[in-house]
């Protein structure tokens, strides 16, 4: 049986002391839900533009991946969540424009969208993702 360990990075936010940016056993990398946070600062950013708090979450996500030993390549879902259907058309446009870059293979992740409360007020998107690696 392979070890659980975790999975950290200063490209990405600090988590919370409760969970850990991402884990990886085996295989199996699980990336925690990443909001619109600067890593170098620690703040928030993009308050009220869901498309530019994307991108920011997806690059959260992607530091982690390679902090893991993955990439975008390796996802095999992602979990969207927004506060309003209203953000979904432009969350879905950078999604598109970043996600499908990082796939060379062609073979896009699955995906869920929900719409719900999230931690933080400002918050307008966050994003988890697994990823299976070689």
């Amino acid at each position: 049986m392979s070890d659980k360990t975790a999975v950290s990075t200063t490209e990405a936010p600090a988590p919370m002391p409760v969970f850990s940016q991402g884990v990886r056993k085996g295989n199996i990398l699980q990336v925690s839900g990443q909001g619109s946070v600067d890593p170098a600062t620690g703040g928030f950013v993009f308050e009220g533009d869901v498309k530019a708090q994307t991108t920011r979450v997806l690059q959260n996500i992607e530091a982690v991946l390679t902090a893991g030993g993955g990439s975008f390549d390796d996802v095999v879902m992602l979990r969207v969540y927004l506060t309003t259907r209203d953000d979904f058309v432009p969350m879905n446009e950078a999604y598109g424009e970043f996600v499908g870059p990082r796939c060379p293979s062609g073979v896009l992740p699955s995906r869920t969208t929900v719409f719900t409360g999230l931690p933080l007020e400002q918050m307008l998107v966050e994003i988890d993702a697994l990823a299976v690696l070689d």
